[in-house]
């Protein structure tokens, strides 16, 4: 058994090496698109996000310029907001929301007879609607379908929604959808994503601006 001996510091450099030689074809990726997907599976040790990511013609472009002009960017859970780096979202000026967990949320969401998730996205479709915003969405189909109404409303024009719901009930409807609301996307096509997922992607997209 070959046991690499690895400094602390050098542990994410070597993985980036490791996937890079495992990685393959990357021919329809450009070279931005292909950080991201490396930190996805640098976050998963999953190679099919080689194949599962989608990205729109100008995601990354539209992406990097909202980080840069400080958008808002909104999660669908805790755990992606806390997994997305602050270091760099403070350096770039960025906000960044979750509001499944306000009572007001949870009071709309009961008496509406609907989830969380769908509150929360018309809670920052009100809160946010003239600003520059990026939606990250890592569980919640219901919170990805309602951005999707928002923007055929004309209510929200995000500059990037990161697609990457996890499970079976409305997940791979919910991003197809999304795909097809004339906006710039990244999404894991398919059942697989999650809150990692979509913070994996989140950073990939800060670290190009934060670590350059």
């Amino acid at each position: 058994m070959n046991i690499e001996n690895i400094r602390p510091e050098d542990i994410e450099k070597r993985s980036m090496e490791i996937i890079e030689s495992e990685l393959g074809d990357t021919s329809q990726l450009s070279e931005q698109e292909k950080l991201v997907v490396k930190r996805v599976i640098h976050t998963t040790a999953d190679f099919d996000y080689l194949h599962n990511l989608k990205f729109s013609e100008n995601a990354v472009k539209n992406g990097l310029a909202a980080l840069e002009s400080g958008a808002v960017i909104i999660t669908d859970t805790n755990m992606a907001k806390a997994g997305i780096s602050r270091p760099a979202l403070s350096f770039l000026g960025c906000e960044i929301h979750c509001f499944m967990s306000d009572n007001d949320v949870a009071e709309r969401a009961g008496k509406n007879g609907t989830t969380r998730a769908v509150v929360s996205m018309d809670k920052a479709a009100e809160l946010f609607h003239d600003r520059k915003t990026i939606f990250v969405i890592g569980n919640a189909p219901t919170a990805l379908l309602r951005v999707c109404d928002h923007i055929r409303s004309g209510k929200i024009k995000p500059s990037l929604v990161i697609g990457a719901p996890v499970g079976f009930v409305n997940v791979v409807q919910s991003k197809k959808l999304i795909m097809e609301c004339g906006i710039e996307y990244i999404v894991a096509d398919g059942r697989k994503g999650g809150s990692s997922v979509s913070a994996a992607v989140m950073n990939a997209l800060l670290y190009q601006l934060y670590q350059r």
